[in-house]
């Protein structure tokens, strides 16, 4: 190790809270990068000439690769160090950015798109790993809260810095904006951040970084093809299978190889295998009411893009408060009450939802969404701490991966099954109107803004039409809505049920006693311990390093 990498290393514990904002600044750019370009989606299509299937996959070839290769690149990092992953991962997503800001085509762009999941995957999964090797037992789950907070944060934020700059400046801008940030993750990361990786790692999985790349996007995949295709659809059932029997021999190939890429045993822990069920039920309702929610502001009450991101400011907000201090509750109620109240909190504010109307004003929707968030971040900090805090903190790459693998399929599950229901039950009350509108006119049944976009195409002397049109599309719009966050609401209080059957309610002491170990291994001589330590003595869960049997 080098004389600089290694004072960084001995400074990493008194500079951990500094580490904490630049991985959270990192973990920024990853999260708005989707909510960011939805706004830009109509600009991009004119100046384009974008088809439908087009914008589709300029979101989903990012997805797709990003959530195909996190577990490998979690497994890399764990490797041959989280810190490295963390830098090419910005590299990488940098140069995808500047490119996609510059191409002049909808091919080129889903392109640039795909090769900035590869930067993103990398990314990721080596923010939180990082947190857990920087910060002590006691301290993790408020760095984790935080870390959950921006997550929140950046999704709300999204829009908002979209719609301000597609209003004034081109599409490319929503790109160019992750610049700034990717340089001063660079920077940072090499001025503060430890080098930390694995140091029992296995030798290399190839079989296994296969599989899962495979097995993973072929299951997204085809829930991201669902809703064309049709979920009963011979091609949707057959993408599935596929993906599924890949899944099964990852996991079969993991079980008996003697260098796994991802100890599936793992998942035989109850309080891992729970939370990672409650965050992927909380982020299906999340993707799955933000993509109906963004839709009913702008098309039903007539906001703009950005004003529809101000609006939805609040939900950021509730975000960053709830998530940094679920920490306080967990230590009075323990894991499994405060995860199940946030998941009960979710499903009353989704339920709430079925209240809007086509003239709710603001203040009404304000709470709900203030609700629904709040319940968010009560969930996703401590079952993140969960996940984390189940393995070995050598392991956090590969948990870290887990835990974002599960985000990212529970949202395009959300978008998908919560999307289906929207379409499938607007098309259904738009049939009365329809049967009485030209054949030219039967696209209204698509979509709330083709719906509109064809009655603002009409003639003069058909303004009658044109509004009865508009006026059926939102109402139509307003119900399928009530149906989609219903369903949403069931997936969460699915998820509540699961947290209270299986999550436990604190550590165990035999995790919590492995990851003491190796965390004052991994920062011996950094910060001061007592003389009456010993590395091989019973451990103090309240305090998160081991002590003697003396004290």
């Amino acid at each position: 190790m080098s004389t600089r990498a290694q004072r960084i290393q001995e400074k990493a514990y008194d500079r951990r809270w500094m580490i904490l904002v630049v991985l959270c600044f990192s973990l920024l750019v990853i999260v708005l990068d989707n909510s960011i370009l939805n706004v830009a989606l109509p600009t991009i299509q004119k100046d384009l000439n974008a088809s439908s299937s087009d914008l589709q996959w300029i979101v989903d070839s990012y997805t797709l690769v990003f959530a195909g290769l996190l577990l490998t690149a979690g497994s890399l990092g764990d490797r041959f160090g989280r810190r490295g992953a963390l830098q090419i991962g910005f590299a990488l997503f940098g140069i995808g950015s500047i490119a996609s800001a510059l191409v002049s085509s909808s091919g080129a762009l889903i392109g640039t798109r795909a090769f900035m999941g590869i930067g993103g995957a990398l990314i990721m999964p080596a923010t939180l790993s990082i947190i857990t090797n920087v910060f002590p037992a006691h301290e993790r789950p408020k760095a984790i809260g935080a870390w959950a907070g921006v997550a929140g944060l950046g999704g709300a934020l999204g829009p908002l810095t979209g719609g301000f700059l597609v209003q004034h400046f081109y599409w490319g801008s929503v790109f160019l904006v992750n610049i700034p940030i990717v340089i001063v993750g660079v920077v940072a990361g090499f001025v503060l951040i430890p080098t930390s990786k694995d140091p029992k790692a296995p030798r290399l999985d190839p079989l296994g970084a296969v599989l899962s790349i495979v097995s993973l996007s072929v299951i997204l995949y085809a829930i991201i093809e669902a809703p064309d295709q049709g979920w009963g659809s011979s091609t949707t059932l057959v993408r599935l299978a596929v993906g599924i029997v890949l899944l099964a021999a990852f996991i079969g190939w993991e079980l008996r190889t003697d260098h796994p890429m991802l100890d599936v045993r793992f998942f035989e822990k109850p309080r891992f295998t729970a939370a990672a069920g409650a965050i992927t039920l909380v982020f299906f309702a999340m993707f799955g009411s933000l993509f109906l929610q963004t839709q009913y502001f702008q098309f039903v009450l007539g906001y703009s893009p950005l004003e529809t991101g101000i609006r939805m400011l609040p939900f950021a907000a509730a975000m960053m408060i709830t998530a940094p201090l679920s920490s306080r509750v967990v230590q009075r109620l323990g894991t499994k009450f405060t995860v199940a109240i946030g998941l009960g909190l979710v499903t009353i504010g989704l339920v709430a939802l079925t209240g809007l109307q086509v003239d709710t004003p603001y203040a009404n929707i304000f709470w709900r969404l203030m609700l629904m968030s709040a319940g968010m971040g009560f969930t996703m900090a401590p079952a993140t701490e969960s996940v984390m805090g189940s393995l070995p903190i050598f392991k956090a790459g590969v948990g870290s991966a887990v835990n974002d693998t599960t985000r990212q399929i529970g949202g395009a599950l959300g978008v998908a099954i919560v999307g289906s229901v929207l379409a499938t039950t607007y098309s259904d009350r738009m049939g009365p109107i329809l049967s009485t509108l030209p054949p030219q006119a039967a696209a209204a049944g698509n979509s709330i803004g083709a719906a509109q976009a064809i009655a603002h195409s009409l003639p003069a002397q058909m303004a009658g039409v044109a509004a009865a049109l508009i006026a059926a599309s939102k109402s139509a719009f307003v119900t399928a809505m009530h149906q989609g966050v219903l369903v949403a609401a069931g997936a969460t209080a699915l998820g509540v049920i699961i947290v209270l059957m299986f999550l436990p309610a604190t550590a165990r002491d035999e995790d919590l006693g492995e990851q003491d170990l190796e965390f004052a291994d991994e920062h011996a001589g950094e910060f001061p311990l007592p003389a009456s330590v010993d590395l091989a003595a019973p451990h103090d869960p309240d305090f998160g390093i081991p002590h003697s049997s003396g004290e």
